[in-house]
């Protein structure tokens, strides 16, 4: 290799965590100059997808700028390389838990959903209680859960992309490592954040019920869990996001 081309990757590597730095920024600056709503509750069910994405896209380019150059020697791998050989199991399998239970919060918040008291549909909870009926707001229906779906949804591929790319290309193991993990940590915030903003969101709605019962305190104790969790998840995910090298000796 010659010092030209030593020298070239060098200054790729450096780019690397300041330019994934620089999308986690970016999606705070978003978030802090723009209102997404009047309603702080809704805010974070709109704010969390950005700062994800702008992660995302963070990653996405720290990976096309920073990639390795192959150089002028090509060797060929004796066995093929698989996305899963390198993923980080754990932090993995939760993610993809926490996906699921977004997704199923999401269509119990739509199939519950009713009209507020301005009659906009799909953004309050309407219960009837032995005193009166109860019209509870904001609640993540279809209105307020296009945002966490669309980002779930959209950081799922390209997160799949990156994962492909990266595992197809040319590089150390060292280097595959940690860009894989900085992508699933990125996918993390997307599921874990947004997660934690509809948890809590229906939580608080839960919360003013004057009605329910047992179920109330079921349902109380179960989002409560999920959206501790969630956030937990959210914290861990964005080190491995921004300080991917630091999880690396801790696999899987």
């Amino acid at each position: 290799m010659s010092a030209a081309a030593g020298t070239e990757r060098a200054w790729r590597a450096r780019l690397d965590t300041p330019l994934r730095w620089a999308g986690a920024a970016t999606g705070l600056t978003v978030n802090a100059l723009v209102s997404f709503s009047p309603e702080s509750d809704v805010d974070l069910l709109y704010g969390f997808p950005v700062f994800g994405l702008c992660a995302m896209g963070g990653v996405f380019a720290a990976d096309v700028i920073a990639r390795p150059s192959p150089g002028r020697l090509r060797v060929a791998a004796v066995a093929p390389r698989r996305i899963h050989d390198n993923l980080p199991r754990f932090l993995t399998a939760s993610l993809a838990a926490q996906a699921i239970v977004l997704l199923v919060l999401l269509i119990i918040a739509a199939t519950t959903a009713s009209a507020d008291a301005d009659n906009r549909s799909g953004r309050a909870l309407s219960v009837t209680c032995p005193e009166g009926t109860q019209l509870l707001s904001p609640w993540p229906g279809p209105h307020y859960a296009w945002p966490a779906l669309g980002g779930l949804v959209l950081g799922t591929i390209a997160c799949a992309l990156l994962l492909r790319r990266v595992t197809a290309r040319y590089g150390s193991d060292d280097q595959r490592r940690t860009n894989i993990r900085a992508a699933v940590g990125a996918w993390g915030v997307l599921v874990s954040a947004p997660l934690f903003a509809v948890s809590l969101t229906m939580g608080v709605v839960v919360l003013g019920l004057s009605c329910a019962g047992g179920m109330k305190d079921v349902a109380l104790w179960g989002l409560a869990i999920t959206a501790f969790t969630s956030a937990l998840t959210a914290c861990h995910c964005l080190g491995v996001l921004l300080l991917p090298q630091a999880y690396i000796k801790g696999r899987p």
